[in-house]
């Protein structure tokens, strides 16, 4: 059987040194100037890098419609 190293406390700090949080990268549109985050669709305009991804317009409408059917 392996015999178990002591670890003094900076040994265990050390190997926590890397467990910290790191901020997000935001990034900005260009052509709106709003903020999301790096490789991510812009929720608000439906963009990414720069062409249109989602019809956000068209999916609120469809949504709206269902709500409608059901009451």
């Amino acid at each position: 059987m392996v015999v178990r190293m002591r670890h003094t406390r900076a040994h265990t700090a050390n190997r926590r040194s890397h467990h910290a949080l790191k901020s997000k990268n935001l990034s900005v549109d260009k052509e709106t100037g709003s903020v999301h985050l790096g490789h991510h669709i812009d929720m608000k305009t439906g963009r990414y890098k720069g062409r249109q991804v989602l019809n956000l317009v068209k999916k609120a409408e469809k949504k709206q419609s269902k709500s409608k059917a059901k009451a």
